[in-house]
C-alpha cells in the first residue's frame, strides 16, 4: 500500500481493486464455460457483464477525484484466480467441480466485498461523495452476486455434488462408529 496520506492510501486501493476487476473479466468466461449446472454458467456470464460494468463504473470514479483510471497489479485476486484454475485442472465429477467453482466465486466476492467496503469508507471519509456513491452501487452488486452463489450452493448444487458413493461412504462410516460405541 502507498505511504502517505489517506487520499494516498485510496488511490492505491482503487488501481489495485481496478485491476481486479479487469483480471476477473478475463476469468468469469473460464468459470463459465467450466460450469455444468446452467444456472451457474448463467450467474458467471451474467455477474461478467456486471464486472464490465465495474470496470466503467471504476473510471467513473477516477474521474470524479481528478485522477486517471490505471491499474495496480493485484495480487490478491491474482491468487484466488490461480487457485480457482487448479480446481478446474482437476479431476472432479462434474457436479463436485459446480460446489468449487462456486466456492472460488464466492472468494472472489469476499475478496471484493472487502475492498469496496474500505474504499466508499475513505471515500466518505475523504469527502468523495460521488465517488462514495458510485463505489456502494458496486458493493451492492457484489453482495447480491454472493447472495446467488450462496442460494445456487444451497438450493440444490451442494446437494448433487454428494454423490451416491459419498452417501455410502457417510452410511457405513455412522454404522461402524456406532458399533464401536456398542
Amino acid at each position: 500500500m502507498a505511504q502517505g496520506t489517506l487520499h494516498d492510501a485510496f488511490i492505491d486501493e482503487l488501481r489495485d481493486t481496478f485491476d481486479a476487476e479487469k483480471q476477473l473479466t478475463k476469468a468469469l468466461p473460464k468459470m463459465a464455460k467450466a460450469a455444468t449446472h446452467p444456472d451457474l454458467r448463467a450467474a458467471f456470464e451474467g455477474h461478467l457483464q456486471e464486472t464490465q460494468g465495474h470496470v466503467t463504473i471504476l473510471e467513473q470514479v477516477f474521474e470524479s477525484i481528478g485522477e486517471t483510471a490505471k491499474g495496480k497489479f493485484c495480487d490478491g485476486i491474482a491468487g484466488i484466480i490461480a487457485e480457482g484454475k487448479k480446481v478446474m485442472e482437476e479431476d472432479l465429477e462434474p457436479e463436485a467441480l459446480d460446489a468449487c467453482l462456486i466456492a472460488g466465486g464466492q472468494r472472489a466476492e469476499h475478496y471484493e466485498m472487502a475492498a469496496y467496503g474500505t474504499l466508499v469508507a475513505w471515500a466518505e471519509t475523504l469527502g468523495h461523495r460521488q465517488a462514495a456513491k458510485l463505489l456502494n452501487s458496486i458493493l451492492d452488486q457484489e453482495k447480491a452476486a454472493d447472495k446467488k452463489l450462496s442460494s445456487l450452493a444451497e438450493g440444490g448444487i451442494n446437494a448433487e455434488a454428494k454423490t451416491a458413493k459419498e452417501v455410502e461412504k457417510a452410511t457405513n462410516g455412522k454404522s461402524r462408529k456406532m458399533a464401536k460405541a456398542s
